[in-house]
């Protein structure tokens, strides 16, 4: 089958959660300026997880375009990504609301490197479906950046305890470094189709 289906009922899940997020955020009763320190901690989580959120919907609408079609393997591991994604709320809430407390802190770091694992089971499931030589195959090369955020995110798990701030700017760290785009798979695609 396409994969049409699939790439819609993922943005739709993204979009939800997104949602969930942003409706989560208490609006303060007073209009002064003091009246949003409390807050900070939620915005900045928030911001974060908005970031991440993004990026796995932007990679995603990338990764389907390098592939032809899904088969049911496929369709599991990208549910395995969205089940992981639907608890970004959850820690992005319980992290800012507790203002980085170290088990929030190290809980959010938990879903995050288990998010990228199933990223990369999702991508293995397509290229063992198309094979060595498909383009996401090609496209992938490497990637350095797949294999150091998962040891980034051990780092900020196990720091977490002591080190909450630390814990904090490695996930910023990670987020940075999939927001600058990644094109890659734009750049197969164009190679292995120049008449576009």
């Amino acid at each position: 089958m396409g994969t049409d289906r699939m790439e819609a009922f993922s943005d739709g899940v993204i979009a939800i959660l997104i949602t969930i997020m942003v409706l989560d955020l208490k609006i303060p009763r007073e209009t002064d300026v003091r009246a949003l320190v409390p807050v900070v901690p939620t915005l900045l989580t928030y911001v974060l997880s908005f970031i991440y959120l993004g990026i796995y919907w932007n990679n995603h609408h990338h990764l389907l375009l390098a592939t032809h079609r899904v088969s049911g393997g496929i369709l599991w591991a990208n549910l395995h990504l969205l089940f992981w994604l639907s608890l970004v709320p959850f820690t992005t809430g319980w992290m800012g609301e507790n203002h980085f407390a170290p088990l929030p802190t190290a809980a959010y770091g938990v879903v995050l490197l288990m998010a990228a694992v199933a990223w990369w089971i999702l991508q293995q499931r397509i290229i063992g479906t198309q094979g060595d030589g498909s383009i996401l195959r090609q496209a992938i090369g490497g990637d350095w950046k797949g294999k150091v955020s998962p040891l980034l995110y051990l780092l900020a798990i196990v720091v977490a305890g002591y080190a909450r701030w630390i814990s904090v700017g490695l996930y910023a760290l990670v987020a940075m470094l999939w927001l600058i785009p990644d094109r890659r798979i734009e750049r197969v695609l164009v190679v292995s189709s120049p008449e576009e």
